[in-house]
């Protein structure tokens, strides 16, 4: 049997939020769903209690890695049935967990390799509080102390703000894109497929699925051997593509589930990595 590997983002690509479940069929016929995360006393995310069962099977039959944006710390809210996953890749490839532990030789490699190739985080920070405007900015946060991102109010932001940005930020080793109500300021060599790929080594990874919404996805779906992503989101609302990828038609939470599916087809002789 082969080892596969699976690195699949979270939010929007197997778990989502109220707003994202795209419910789009009459009440009576909505799927019941399972609460999978928690933020101040109160139920945030969500998948159908048939991916709850496939996510049971996924994490038996292969090497499941929850591949995030999210912070450890922001991750670690998420509580995914199945088995707890031996790695997990969060802050955009930035941080690798093992058992749920940050690999610290991981994020020094990453730092050096920051520090070598890249602005640093405070000057690009400095740089985008002094362009942004209070009338359309809600929050300012840094991650990890390896990225930036704005929360803004998107109906308000100006046309051509971002690509200014981007174009300041290419010069100085950053890329900029905009997801839902964040503008996102990464160093360009942080990327999950850096993470992914390590962790296809250490297990000794034969072939490695991945899926994904955002453009900060896009070099994972890139990478693995075979990809999905769903009809939402980021990359399909500019029509990315690429070799090894596949469109799902299903939006919102029954894309989750589609997506879960389509990995255990792809991996039905696959054996986890051993804990």
């Amino acid at each position: 049997m082969n080892t596969v590997l699976v690195a699949s983002d979270l939010d929007r690509t197997l778990i989502y939020s109220a707003a994202a479940l795209g419910l789009r069929m009459p009440d009576a016929d909505a799927p019941r769903l399972l609460c999978v995360e928690v933020y101040e006393g109160k139920p945030l995310s969500y998948v159908t209690e048939a991916a709850a069962e496939l996510l049971v099977e996924l994490g038996r039959s292969t090497v499941f890695v929850p591949t995030t944006t999210r912070t450890p710390e922001q991750y670690r809210r998420i509580h995914l049935p199945g088995p707890a996953p031996r790695f997990a890749i969060c802050a955009n490839g930035g941080q690798l967990l093992v058992d749920g532990v940050p690999d610290r030789d991981w994020r020094d490699a990453v730092d050096r390799r920051l520090a070598a190739e890249c602005a640093p985080l405070d000057e690009v920070r400095a740089h985008l509080v002094r362009t942004a405007d209070p009338a359309w900015l809600l929050k300012e946060r840094v991650a990890e102390d390896l990225f930036a991102y704005l929360v803004v109010e998107r109906a308000l932001l100006p046309d051509g703000w971002v690509k200014e940005l981007g174009a300041w930020a290419e010069g100085r080793g950053w890329t900029v894109s905009l997801q839902g109500r964040k503008v996102y300021a990464v160093p360009r060599p942080l990327t999950k497929s850096a993470a992914m790929r390590e962790v296809a080594r250490r297990v000794g990874a034969d072939e490695v699925l991945a899926a994904g919404d955002s453009l900060l996805d896009a070099d994972l779906l890139a990478a693995a051997d075979r990809a999905w992503r769903p009809s939402h989101g980021e990359l399909a609302d500019t029509g990315w593509a690429a070799p090894g990828l596949t469109v799902i038609p299903e939006v919102g939470v029954g894309a989750g589930e589609e997506i879960l599916r389509r990995f255990l087809a792809g991996a039905p002789q696959s054996r986890p990595f051993p804990n």
